[in-house]
């Protein structure tokens, strides 16, 4: 067995716990619990009160009770199936243990006859007796029953009298480790250890006290934790020596006077701050962060245009091929004659893609636009100075770190999101990146005026549409299913479909995640064109693809989605110089929480606010969809509530960076609450 003294302990296999064999194990696994470790994270959700026991006659029917009884009388029938028996006293009366799938072997012995022995389990009453089936727990030692007992969310197959074994086993053996906090940080939670403190979290009667010490100190031990090893990495890519990109300001401001609008003050100091890092030796690694329609993509394209002139080749990734012939095509308008800009797409051609991969080999093209697939193995660059990734909010580290080493040293690394993140979770998620945020909107950019219309007001809403239609509008019609369900009640993007086609004959199309991707994109293109003039959809349409005269969005039961998603969708639209308009659909009877995320919508265009509310309503794990990307979930911390723990962590993280501090105290630390790949040469 291991060591008990060392966090390597609680990073061992369930099997080595006494009363855990293989069937025990798996079901445990299948909950999550993989090692010592995660076992106690699983945490009691309540309690049972053993701690007084009752006479005989006092006890109380259809309750848990403990009582001390002396058994008088086996009755073990011949008859298989039926229950074994065992009549006992106090010096009050009598009550009956009955046993179901028990051996007399196994009965006689955690039941001797006239022995003082402590039961506990839920009482009943049958035939003028009192009866105790199955008992929960039988000892001749009363204290080991008379306390209360923790009751957690088990999985099928495990008691939870075994489960409370084996907690108060891995509980028991805790290993005391060296405190890895400086006395100031520990003295915030009063000086409690990690050891105490875990001891303290499985206590019944601490149950739901998030904010005693004991519990705040762990919740800043997964913060702090995470934030150390997204400084690690930091430090890593900022040992990187590259050579250096020039920075061509003359150009990027002829460039500027060309466009038919002013950057905002946002724009031109995230343009500084990327120069900046193209400028310097170190390699970039940077977010771009903006609300819908910020304009983070010129922003992009003038860094690139300093890497190109640098004699580097760019690469800009977008995740649909629509969304990135759209950045193509601007690009094209934009840049100088001189510049080599290529498209290379799935649809393309042998011939042209082979001439495009070649021209890419000999350093024949400077900017190169296209999705995921620029990234493939086949695809090689002969300078590669420059990755762009758009709309990749869901990008997680160890993607990230891959995305860095391929480029090389000399390639920097811009990434953006339209998908507005709380402060506390930016640090979280994207604390191994430097960060820009654009929050102020182009001046030209008009805010999306936010209604909300029951469905039984269809009508006034058809007519709306029938007036933009006549001013040359288009419109988006979002839907959450695709399908009718018998089992939700949702409007179905196939039903409305046929609903509107009925009044708008063949000015209606339809798009969803089962449409086949070369009619996805022929369906946008039309759309993009003006020939269609309501596009039905899923939420599929909320990656950032512009198209300027589509004016009003009409999401169906709006009371569905998150806040967030609903002011994703509502960005698809006020991407022109006209008046836009969102309609926010309902079925009527709605929660107070829904009639709170519509009203936000309706008072706010800003995304950054949105997020925190929506953040607060439904908490961060399921926020955005990042709980299915690799993002860090934590245990116990939670950014609303514990804002402070993590402004301390990101304060202590900054003085370790400053002081240059040796991290090798917080081995155990970073390998119990991460144990990233990424770090693990300092194991």
């Amino acid at each position: 067995m291991l060591n008990k003294s060392n966090y390597r302990y609680l990073l061992s296999d369930l099997s080595i716990l006494k009363g855990v064999g293989k069937k025990t194990a798996n079901l445990l696994k299948k909950k999550g619990i993989n090692n010592i470790f995660d076992l106690l994270w699983r945490l009691p959700k309540s309690f049972t009160d053993l701690s007084l026991s009752s006479k005989i006659k006092d006890l109380k029917i259809d309750e848990n009770q403990t009582v001390t009884i002396i058994p008088n009388k086996y009755n073990f029938p011949r008859k298989r199936n039926l229950p074994n028996r065992v009549l006992c006293s106090d010096e009050t009366g009598e009550i009956e243990c009955v046993f179901f799938n028990s051996y007399e072997g196994y009965i006689r012995k955690i039941l001797p006859l006239g022995k003082e022995i402590t039961i506990s389990g839920k009482i009943k009453f049958f035939r003028n007796k009192y009866q105790l089936t199955n008992p929960k727990y039988i000892s001749e030692d009363s204290s080991i029953i008379k306390k209360k007992h923790n009751s957690y969310s088990l999985t099928d197959g495990i008691s939870e009298k075994s489960y409370n074994k084996i907690i108060k086993q891995v509980i028991d053996n805790l290993p005391i480790l060296e405190e890895w906090h400086s006395p100031q940080i520990l003295k915030l939670f009063d000086y409690i250890g990690w050891n105490d403190s875990i001891k303290e979290l499985h206590q019944p009667e601490n149950i739901g006290k998030y904010k005693d010490n004991f519990y705040r100190r762990l919740a800043y031990d997964e913060i702090f934790s995470t934030f150390l090893v997204n400084s690690e990495i930091r430090k890593k890519i900022k040992k990187i020596k590259k050579k250096r990109k020039i920075i061509n300001k003359e150009q990027q401001n002829k460039i500027t006077k060309q466009l038919d609008f002013k950057l905002t003050n946002d724009q031109v100091k995230t343009l500084e701050e990327i120069n900046d890092d193209l400028s310097s030796p170190k390699k970039m690694f940077r977010l771009l962060q903006g609300d819908v329609g910020s304009g983070k993509t010129i922003v992009s394209l003038l860094s690139a245009l300093n890497t190109i002139d640098s004699d580097f080749q760019v690469a800009f990734m977008a995740p649909t091929e629509i969304l990135a012939r759209q950045h193509f095509n601007l690009a094209k308008k934009i840049y100088p004659k001189k510049i080599n800009i290529e498209f290379i797409s799935g649809k393309s051609d042998y011939s042209n893609k082979k001439r495009i991969l070649n021209n890419l080999l000999n350093h024949k093209i400077d900017i190169v636009f296209g999705t995921h697939a620029i990234f493939q193995k086949k695809i090689e660059f002969k300078k590669l100075g420059l990755i762009i990734i758009d709309e990749q909010h869901k990008f997680g580290v160890n993607q990230r770190k891959k995305l860095s080493d391929k480029g090389g040293d000399d390639c920097d690394v811009l990434l953006m999101t339209a998908t507005p993140i709380p402060r506390t979770l930016t640090m979280t998620i994207y604390g191994d990146m430097d960060l820009s945020i654009i929050r102020e909107k182009p001046k030209k950019r008009k805010l999306v005026k936010t209604y909300s219309k029951p469905e039984s007001k269809i009508d006034d809403v058809i007519k709306f549409i029938k007036k933009e239609i006549k001013l040359g509008n288009q419109i988006f019609w979002v839907c959450p299913l695709i399908d009718e369900s018998k089992k939700i009640d949702h409007s179905s993007a196939k039903q409305k479909f046929e609903y509107l086609k009925k009044l708008f004959k063949n000015q209606v199309s339809i798009l969803h995640g089962k449409t086949d991707y070369d009619e996805k994109e022929i369906i946008l293109n039309k759309f993009l064109n003006n020939e269609i003039k309501i596009l039905v959809s899923t939420t599929i349409i909320e990656v950032g693809i512009d198209f300027p005269n589509a004016n009003v969005i009409i999401i169906e039961n709006a009371n569905k989605f998150g806040l967030s998603q609903l002011h994703q969708l509502r960005g698809r639209v006020g991407r022109g110089d006209k008046d836009s308009t969102c309609i926010l659909m309902f079925k009527s009877n709605l929660s107070e929480n829904a009639k709170k995320r519509i009203n936000i919508l309706k008072n706010s265009n800003d995304g950054f606010q949105i997020s925190e509310e929506d953040m607060k309503i439904r908490g961060f794990g399921d926020i955005l969809g990042f709980k299915q990307s690799g993002v860090k979930s934590f245990r116990l911390a939670d950014p609303i509530h514990n804002h402070d723990l993590f402004e301390l962590a990101e304060n202590e993280i900054r003085r370790i960076e400053k002081t240059n501090q040796d991290i090798g105290k917080f081995k155990p630390l970073i390998k119990l609450y991460d144990r990233a790949d990424i770090i693990n040469d300092i194991a």
